[in-house]
């Protein structure tokens, strides 16, 4: 009886002990940053149930956004749109602190797959308050300088991790073939050659590729650089008479020499993600395109990243929109695409794929294929390492180095298109000394009408107190000598300017902000009452007038009267870079990346096109000198190249 005793004591010791030792862990391969990525894709790709893979395929808006959101739907992405910010004036913390909620849900579910938060960071991070805003990407085709771009990347990089986000939906590598499109602006150039050129700001963002890096996988290099996203696939900027989201007509020869080059380029330098287009091909939506997004962007190109939808994407593949959304969903999904936009009816795209799904439409190989995409980019970025953000590079936003950047990026971009009334009598550069200028015109002393669209809004902003910069008046201001006295008057009228004996002026005129559709225009017209304030100022006294638009616009009617043109395209918040060249500190450089017609009548007309008989040539921009270097011979001009 005592030994029975003693034998259930010893059991019941035993027994505690078992209970109160922890379990060892399950060694899960995913989660060991040692292991190949592909060991740890597989490995968590075969732990995975249906709706958590099918979660890893959808993006959402943050306005529909919750932790428990993420957590209950496993929710692979989530986005801010076009300003769509935590609060107004928003520091880079809360914009944190709101995406480091976000993660907790995703990563308090059962296996803790990080999320990937993106934004529209097109030039700069152009959503957020105080962050360096640069030239949109046609002034960087004028530019010509794919370094200076490579630069740009690396600050928006930077930049957009400050608030703690990770994925940039840039570049934009359309070849707008129209400038009635409303984002020819987004376009470097109608000229492929260019825009394959731009691709440096790939490796900006994401840094450079290893050497030995197989072709077609992504690359990112860690905390400092971002996901970068090279859009719109395939053929937006060809669209008929550059109506948005239309029809591209264009043989297969055709797309392939024009709207191709650049994805071949992006995907040498390894880009991650590449967003497909709401345009069609010869009629065939993009969003549905099976051949070009499976057949040659995955299988022909080799390209091993994840392909995302635009916004409502699957929903524009009918017409009307969401007319039939599960049919939408089918043919996005087996057309190739991988993670989808939604952005806000997210449970009815679950539903409606995990239904596909289940009955077979759908071959789970395909969601495979999606989530392992999806998977590698996140491994490849370390995000499952470093899931969460933290504060380091707050500093980075708005910085004094990224307005420097930005500020010469405006120098190179700006464009002299005429300079005096003849060769031997040029306007440009101006005197910073005299006794009174006037500076003119709604574009003068506006922040927003700078910068242009995707800032701060979708569709961009009027004024100047929506964020922090130099308008081009505060430029000329802080140039010229403090004994020359500045006169601002929006619009003039002709008896003021004749009774007050100007030395010169300065008219800055041109486009209101605008995105997208709301940015197609049939007669690409200055903005009124830009045209009067050009004759009114122009015909009385010797004015340069500076264009401040993201395209070519109507100006041969007033160009007799303008003594100088300078195309500053859309040059973003450091408007200080202006005032450098049109005063003389630094030369004009810049040319132009697509052609300058004469009337919209002879549109589309691009290089090379039979019918070419341009105001301005692609190709063209006069060059100066600095004024700290002028020759005795030519103290203002040196026409060392018209064009490239």
């Amino acid at each position: 009886m005592a030994r029975s005793r003693v034998s259930i004591l010893i059991m019941g010791v035993v027994l505690w002990c078992c209970l109160t030792t922890p379990a060892k862990a399950e060694y899960m391969k995913y989660k060991d940053p040692k292991q190949p990525i592909p060991v740890r894709i597989q490995d968590l790709l075969d732990r995975m149930t249906l709706e958590e893979k099918i979660g890893q395929m959808v993006q959402i808006e943050r306005e529909v956004c919750s932790a428990e959101v993420m957590k209950e739907y496993f929710i692979g992405s989530v986005l801010s749109g076009g300003g769509s910010v935590p609060a107004p004036q928003a520091s880079a913390e809360t914009w944190i602190n709101m995406v480091n909620d976000f993660q907790r849900g995703s990563l308090s579910t059962r296996l803790g797959i990080p999320m990937i938060y993106g934004i529209d960071s097109v030039h700069g991070n152009n959503n957020v308050y105080k962050a360096t805003i640069f030239p949109h990407n046609i002034g960087l085709g004028a530019s010509r300088d794919p370094e200076l771009v490579k630069k740009i990347g690396a600050a928006t990089a930077l930049e957009t991790r400050a608030t703690g986000i990770p994925y940039a939906f840039a570049p934009c590598i359309a070849v707008c073939r129209d400038p009635r499109w409303g984002r020819c602006y987004e376009s470097y150039s109608e000229d492929p050659q260019i825009v394959q050129d731009m691709t440096d700001i790939i490796p900006g963002l994401q840094g450079d590729i290893p050497t030995d890096s197989p072709k077609g996988v992504p690359f990112v290099a860690g905390k400092n650089n971002v996901v970068a996203c090279s859009k719109h696939y395939v053929g937006d900027g060809g669209t008929t008479k550059g109506i948005d989201e239309n029809n591209t007509v264009i043989d297969w020869q055709g797309l392939l020499s024009i709207h191709m080059p650049a994805y071949y380029t992006s995907i040498m330098k390894g880009v991650s993600t590449v967003m497909i287009s709401y345009s069609s091909w010869n009629g065939i939506k993009m969003h549905a395109n099976r051949e070009l997004i499976t057949g040659f962007l995955k299988n022909t190109l080799g390209f091993k990243g994840f392909v995302i939808s635009d916004w409502e994407g699957l929903d524009r593949i009918t017409y009307p929109p969401h007319a039939n959304y599960s049919y939408s969903i089918q043919a996005g999904i087996q057309s190739g695409i991988d993670m989808v936009m939604v952005p806000y009816n997210y449970k009815e795209f679950i539903d409606g794929l995990t239904f596909h799904v289940k009955n077979n439409v759908i071959p789970m190989s395909r969601i495979d294929d999606a989530v392992r995409r999806i998977l590698r980019v996140k491994f490849v970025m370390g995000l499952f390492e470093n899931p969460l953000a933290d504060n380091s590079l707050v500093d980075q936003l708005g910085s004094q180095e990224h307005r420097e950047l930005a500020r010469e990026a405006v120098r190179k971009s700006l464009v002299l298109l005429k300079n005096g009334q003849s060769l031997n009598q040029p306007l440009l550069p101006l005197p910073k000394k005299t006794s009174k200028i006037l500076v003119a015109g709604s574009h003068a002393d506006n922040l927003g009408y700078q910068c242009g669209g995707w800032t701060m809004e979708w569709q961009g902003f009027n004024g100047n107190n929506r964020t922090i910069g130099t308008t081009i008046l505060a430029a000329i201001k802080n140039m010229v000598d403090p004994s020359t006295n500045v006169v601002y008057k929006e619009n003039p009228n002709a008896e003021f300017v004749k009774s007050n004996n100007f030395s010169y002026a300065i008219v800055v005129v041109g486009e209101h902000p605008y995105a997208e559709t709301d940015g197609d225009s049939m007669n690409l017209t200055i903005a009124d009452p830009g045209p009067t304030t050009i004759r009114n100022v122009c015909e009385a006294m010797k004015c340069v007038v500076i264009i401040i638009s993201g395209r070519p616009v109507v100006i041969e009617p007033y160009l007799a009267s303008i003594d100088a043109l300078v195309a500053a395209w859309l040059p973003g918040t450091e408007g200080q870079g202006v005032a450098d060249v049109v005063f003389g500190d630094y030369g004009f450089t810049g040319k132009l990346p697509r052609t300058w017609f004469k009337t919209v009548d002879q549109l589309p007309m691009n290089v090379g096109d039979p019918h070419y008989d341009p105001l301005y040539p692609y190709g063209f921009g006069i060059t100066t000198e600095p004024t700290t270097r002028q020759s005795d011979d030519n103290p203002f001009l040196s026409i060392s190249s018209y064009f490239n």
